[in-house]
């Protein structure tokens, strides 16, 4: 059980996953060094940990939705050969019609055809696989919150690190990184608040070039940074996910209807036999029928025509997960050159 504060923080965090432990402790009104103490112990549980996505140019980059049929006794090692894929973010079990549900997120198309289909058929026990590809991110877990704070410590939290931003712009136009740069990328993947000391000592680099280098990749709009927590631990321990028809032209529409509802970690529009994907957390089972009602009353024309409730989750964006959702501290990094988008 995680305690009314730790929640707070992680709340933080979420928000601003790089921010100061002195800000942080101006919002939440606990000293600097008990919240970093706090966020240690967090962390060293898999509780909660802090991440860095590359980001995809939105043009470019393929989003795919992988159901995936393998023979039951080699089930595991399936999972786990799928999980070793970098591009392969999420890999799920679910309570459907698919023993598997991937989340597959690529630079461009023909990496993943190219690339990522292959190494499926090389898979023993991999029988079938079915793809689906994304046509637009509508939202994405990287802007759930656990709206565990007060007024008083929101408006707080706005006061020290500025207005929330819906999602991210995208990399800033300028001369690309160079290589001394990327080399950071990896430690803030499995570390989103890596500092500048830790990566110059793995590095064998100077702490001041470190914390340069890191000055620019942090402000190169180039990542993502996000704050995850143990599903389970989150008071919302239900993932339940729709396949959807929205008739053409109302795409746009529903997903606005959609950031209505704080329960939604991911709404995409899709190619294949349905056109819209609803990922949600929620509390409890009896919550699903509470939620696939408020979505028929946001979005009149919308066609419900699957629900999968998730059973288990063995990697959630690249970190691998322990059965009960904590994060187990291995992380699988992708490339520098491939970059992703942060999803649910």
């Amino acid at each position: 059980m995680l305690s009314e504060e730790d929640l707070a923080l992680i709340n933080v965090l979420q928000v601003a996953p790089r921010i100061s432990w002195a800000d942080a402790a101006e919002v939440l009104g606990v000293h600097a060094t008990t919240l970093a103490a706090r966020w240690d112990r967090l962390r060293s549980a898999g509780a909660a940990w802090t991440t860095a996505h590359l980001i995809g140019d939105p043009k470019q980059m393929c989003l795919a939705l992988v159901d995936v049929d393998c023979e039951m006794r080699l089930r595991a090692e399936v999972t786990a050969e799928l999980a070793a894929i970098p591009d392969v973010v999420t890999v799920e079990e679910a309570a459907s019609n698919r023993d598997l549900m991937l989340t597959v997120i690529s630079p461009t198309l023909e990496q993943f055809t190219d690339h990522v289909l292959p190494r499926f058929k090389e898979i023993p026990g991999l029988l079938k696989y079915r793809t689906s590809l994304g046509t637009r991110l509508h939202s994405a877990g990287h802007t759930w919150r656990l709206n565990a704070l007060d007024n008083a410590q929101q408006n707080a939290l706005r006061a020290v690190v500025g207005h929330e931003t819906a999602g991210s712009a995208g990399p800033r136009a300028g001369s690309p990184l160079p290589q001394s740069h990327l080399d950071l990328i990896p430690f803030l993947a499995r570390d989103g608040r890596a500092s500048a000391a830790d990566i110059a000592r793995s590095l064998g680099r100077s702490p001041a070039t470190v914390q340069r280098q890191l000055n620019r990749v942090v402000s190169s709009g180039l990542l993502t940074f996000r704050c995850d927590i143990a599903q389970n631990l989150s008071g919302y321990p239900v993932s339940c996910q729709w396949f959807a028809n929205v008739p053409p032209g109302q795409h746009e529409t529903a997903a606005a209807e959609l950031r209505g509802l704080r329960t939604v970690r991911l709404n995409a529009s899709t190619s294949g036999r349905t056109n819209f994907v609803i990922l949600m957390w929620l509390k409890s089972l009896a919550d699903v029928m509470t939620a696939e009602l408020a979505l028929q009353q946001r979005i009149p024309d919308i066609e419900l025509v699957e629900s999968a409730v998730i059973l288990s989750r063995a990697k959630r964006m690249g970190w691998m997960l322990n059965p009960d959702s904590t994060a187990t501290g291995a992380v699988v990094v992708a490339d520098t050159g491939v970059p992703s988008l942060a999803l649910g």
